[in-house]
This record gives C-alpha cells, structure tokens and sequence, in this order.
C-alpha cells in the first residue's frame, strides 16, 4: 500500500473511532467543584518529590496549595528564601488520586486556566495504579509549555516510548486554547481507543491497534489522575524567575464511567 493510502486509511479509522466515541454513553461517578475551604483529602493527596523532571520540585509547603473563589490554585515559585528548610531553587504543587480513586475505562474532563511563564509545565494526566511506567501507559490529558498558544495530548507506552512506535498510531496532538480564560480539557478512555478534546473538539484519537508488538494499548487498567504546576525540565527548558510565580487554577473535575454494556461491545 502507498504511503498516501496507508495515511488515508489511517485517518479513516481515527475519525470512525472518534464517532463511536461521541456515541459513548456515560454516568458521572465523581464530581470536585472546590467549594470548600480545603481540597478534600478523601479524594486528593499531595504529590511527594522525586527524581523525575515532572516532580523534582514538588513540595507540600502550604504557600503552593489553595482553595478559593471555587477553584483549586496550585503554585510554582522561585525559592528564594521562601520555603527556608528547602534548598530547592524551584517550589511546585501538585495533587493526585493515587490510591485513593480510580477509573478503568470511562471519561475524564477538568476545567482550568493557566498562567504563562518560561519554564512553566503544568499537566493533567493518569497514571496506572498497578504497572512500572512505561509498560501501563500513561494519558497526558493537557501539558502546557511557556507561553504556547496551544496544549499538547500524548500516549505513552511500552510500545511508543520503548519500541519508538510513536507514529504507527501516532501518539499525540495539539489543540488552540484560550490563554486567558477556562479550556476544559478531556479524555475517554475506550475499549479500542483513547478520545482527546479540547472544549469539546475532538483533538487526536489513538486506537488499538492490531500488531504483534508488545504494550500497544494497555489501557482499561485502574488509572489515577494527577494535577501539578511543574516548572523546568528537558522538554519545556529553563525558568526565568522573574516570570514567577505561576499558578494553575482549577475549577472542576468530572469523571465518568463507561456503562457497562459499551465496555462488552
């Protein structure tokens, strides 16, 4: 088959699975609006620090986390003698649900605004609760970077980052938000298929595929979410402290699952 067939038909199956998608039926099985004075530690636990580009900074310093004005704001700082018992240069905040609430198959949506910044990394995405990483796959609902004018959605897995399959489905996507106000970012998480949107645009779908290759859709697995403001790393490159601090506001959380007689399908 010619390159030009293979994209078309590729393209062909993307938006086939992304119809299905939109005919999903779900029943919402959580929902955080931030109305309390505190995050609701039944459901949310702070992210340690470890050695990883994504959390070498977090800290559970109080200045980093807040609820007001029904938003959840998590902060990133230049520590330059804020949080004096911490040597690290740079301080963020993060949450998740890690053993705490979990969703198989099913859809996830956040509503949320960001502060622009150079070295400014804030994510929303899912882990798997019972697998190393990268062989249970990881779901990056929104990563932001600078001053984009745009959000990236990726897959990771066994299959894209080990084996470099990152094209054969391809593996992630972008989409233009607002960089001033709320984008409620979203991912359905199907049987054949991960669903991206973006206010409600379908950004990129990634399908199961059928291949003799390891790890190419580990997903119906229980996935935790996470929520961070993360700052520096390889990807999105140095900070400028003059440009901090940078703050994520989130104004709600919505997760879903899929009914019972579609995951069968």
């Amino acid at each position: 088959m010619s390159t030009k067939k293979w994209m078309a038909a590729l393209c062909g199956c993307c938006l086939a699975l992304a119809a299905q998608a939109q005919q999903a039926t779900y029943d919402l099985i959580w929902e955080d609006n931030f109305n309390e004075t505190t995050f609701d530690t039944c459901y949310w636990s702070k992210i340690p620090r470890g050695g990883s580009d994504w959390n070498r900074h977090m800290s559970d310093a109080d200045n980093l986390y807040a609820v007001k004005d029904g938003n959840l704001v998590l902060r990133g700082i230049h520590n330059n003698g804020t949080v004096p018992q911490d040597t690290a240069r740079y301080l963020t905040g993060g949450l998740y649900t890690k053993g705490k609430f979990h969703i198989d198959y099913g859809k996830v949506e956040i509503c949320a605004r960001l502060d622009r910044a150079q070295g400014a990394w804030p994510a929303i995405w899912m882990l798997p609760e019972d697998a190393q990483w990268p062989n249970g796959g990881e779901i990056d609902i929104m990563e932001h970077l600078n001053h984009d004018t745009i959000a990236y959605q990726t897959v990771h897995t066994y299959y894209t980052y080990v084996l470099k399959h990152d094209q054969n489905p391809p593996h992630g996507g972008i989409g233009p938000i607002d960089r001033d106000g709320y984008n409620v970012y979203a991912v359905e998480i199907l049987p054949d298929s991960l669903v991206f949107s973006i206010n409600g645009r379908k950004t990129f779908t990634y399908p199961r595929i059928e291949t003799n290759e390891k790890g190419q859709y580990p997903f119906g697995t229980p996935f935790y979410l996470l929520v961070d403001m993360q700052i520096e790393g390889s990807w999105v490159g140095r900070a400028r402290p003059e440009e901090l601090p940078v703050e994520m506001w989130v104004d709600w959380v919505k997760v879903y699952n899929l009914r019972k007689e579609q995951e069968a399908e």
